[in-house]
């Protein structure tokens, strides 16, 4: 839903900034880290309205546990999560989103596009 603010969390810098400028010319507002120690930092303050969050960046999981710290949070536990990421295609398993290990609205396989990625936003703000 345009008007929105979008976080997006990945390490690979050239993604998020493609990413960005869709969300941009689509009326999103987008808010970024690069890590999860950054998004931890950043998010609380930025108020957003959906985070879009990678699995692997400064470790394998540092998604995951990004994800179960801001659902440990007042004020950051009700702002829907889409983890997008290549995971399951580095480690041959399945992960779907649950309350205890994957507390995420969606799980979203990279590579995804900005049309795609923009309907699963609107999906989960509405």
């Amino acid at each position: 839903m345009p008007g929105k603010k979008v976080f997006l969390v990945d390490d690979d810098e050239d993604f998020v900034d493609v990413l960005q400028v869709t969300l941009e010319s689509n009326g999103y507002e987008v808010a970024t880290a690069h890590s999860g120690e950054e998004a931890r930092e950043k998010i609380p303050g930025e108020k957003p309205d959906v985070i879009v969050l990678d699995v692997m960046m400064e470790t394998d999981d540092a998604g995951f546990k990004t994800a179960r710290w801001l659902r440990e949070r007042d004020e950051t536990s009700d702002i829907p999560l889409l983890m997008l990421t290549a995971v399951n295609q580095q480690y041959p398993m399945q992960f779907e989103a649950d309350d205890m290990w994957l507390p995420v609205d969606k799980f979203l396989e990279k590579p995804v596009d900005g049309e795609e990625l923009m309907r699963e936003i609107e999906g989960v703000t509405d």
